[in-house]
C-alpha cells in the first residue's frame, strides 16, 4: 500500500512518546492515522511531525512505526526497526531523496530506506514494513 497521505485540518493529542508541535509556523492541523490489523487508529496530531524529521509511534500490536512528514506535506509510516542492527532507530534517521524518491538513512549504519516502498536503496534484498497512513480531518 502507498504510505503517503495528504494534509488535513484541525488536530488532537499525540500518542505516548510523540510530542505536539501545535502552533508551529505553517503547521497544518489534522490527525495522523495508521492502518493496522484492526483498521485505522489515531497516532498523533499532524502538527506533532516536523517536516524532515521522524517520530516513533507504538502500534497496537506492540510494534513500532517511524513516522515522517516531508517538506511538501506528505506523510509516511515505515517500521522503526533497522533490519541490519535490530535497533528501533529509523525514526531518528536523516531524511533525503534519491532520484526523486524520499528516504530515511539509518542513524547507525547509514543504509537508506525508501519511505514509500520500504525497500533498502543500498541492499535490494532488504526492506522494512510500510504502513498505510492518512491524515483525518475532524
Amino acid at each position: 500500500m502507498d504510505a503517503r497521505a495528504t494534509t488535513g485540518a484541525a488536530g488532537s493529542g499525540c500518542a505516548p512518546g510523540v510530542r505536539s508541535a501545535a502552533g508551529a509556523p505553517g503547521a497544518t492541523a489534522g490527525v495522523i492515522e495508521v492502518y493496522g490489523p484492526d483498521g485505522w487508529f489515531p497516532v498523533c496530531a499532524l502538527t506533532a511531525l516536523t517536516p524532515g524529521r521522524g517520530a516513533a509511534a507504538l502500534l497496537p500490536d506492540g510494534g513500532q512505526a517511524a513516522l515522517f512528514r516531508d517538506r511538501s506535506g506528505a506523510v509516511y509510516a515505515i517500521g522503526n526497526r533497522d533490519p541490519f542492527t535490530g535497533a528501533q532507530v529509523l525514526s531518528r534517521g536523516l531524511t533525503g531523496s534519491a532520484a526523486g524518491r524520499p528516504y530515511v538513512a539509518s542513524p547507525l549504519l547509514k543504509q537508506r530506506f525508501d519511505l514509500a516502498s520500504g525497500a533498502c536503496l543500498d541492499d535490494p534484498g532488504v526492506a522494512v514494513p510500510v504502513y498505510a497512513v492518512r491524515v483525518r480531518e475532524p
